[in-house]
């Protein structure tokens, strides 16, 4: 179908050399994304289904302009989404609770960032390997299923640090984020404000401002969810 081919243009947007041409398919998968997060911020399940519609065309893009590790990528935060909306719906069998938005224990926190830490350091040295693997195992499967595809062929990563602190960030904030951990939003915020940076520096103006706007939605999240913990915790201590 024509609306999920990236050469199915909206509109062309005059950011940078010669603009930008917005596809159908990335103008609505965008907007899910932008949804999706904003719902999140507001403790709204929905956010879930939104959140499933912009990993799946986001995935489709990936897989049409070759970049099958990101298509990989999208595959987990698909099956991170229905998790999430999983475990937001479902209630306690005990004490019949729903799951509520609470700040990490401190010693759960510090595993999280000694396993960021070495995760992001490992995947800083081993990024260029690691996606190549990944995307023959990707090439390899679509192969399989017999679609004409091909191994591209792999640069090297331009910002292997920043690169790698971008994924490995991102999952563990959609880690805690079905969890309903304050963290996440603080985690999405540093993820979201690197993007920005380094979409700049590529010269991808369109997504630099996406994820210009992700940082002010993350920001927004951090200060509601850290009300709403702060709240809770109030009430905790007041019964």
């Amino acid at each position: 179908m024509d609306f999920f081919s990236t050469q199915n243009i909206l509109v062309h947007i005059p950011l940078g050399t010669g603009g930008y041409d917005l596809s159908w398919i990335e103008a609505i998968g965008t907007v899910a994304g932008l949804l999706c997060i904003w719902l999140a911020s507001l403790e709204k399940i929905v956010n879930y289904a939104f959140g499933l519609v912009n990993v799946t065309l986001f995935a489709i893009i990936f897989f049409q302009i070759q970049l099958y590790a990101s298509l990989l990528l999208q595959l987990f935060f698909f099956i991170a989404n229905l998790y999430g909306w999983y475990a937001w719906s479902r209630q306690s069998s005990s004490q019949q609770a729903l799951l509520h938005i609470r700040w990490l224990p401190r010693n759960k926190a510090l595993a999280w960032f000694a396993v960021c830490m070495v995760a992001i350091v490992l995947m800083s040295v081993w990024i260029d390997p690691v996606f190549a693997f990944l995307t023959r195992i990707a090439v390899n499967v679509m192969q399989a299923l017999g679609m004409n595809v091909a191994m591209p062929d792999l640069q090297p990563d331009a910002f292997p640090f920043w690169d790698a602190s971008m994924m490995v960030l991102s999952i563990v904030a959609m880690i805690l984020m079905t969890r309903k951990y304050v963290e996440n939003w603080l985690i999405w915020t540093v993820v979201n404000v690197i993007s920005v940076v380094i979409f700049a520096l590529q010269g991808v103006w369109a997504m630099a401002l996406e994820y210009l706007i992700l940082t002010f939605i993350a920001v927004n999240g951090s200060r509601m969810w850290m009300k709403s913990a702060h709240e809770r915790g109030s009430h905790a201590l007041a019964r």
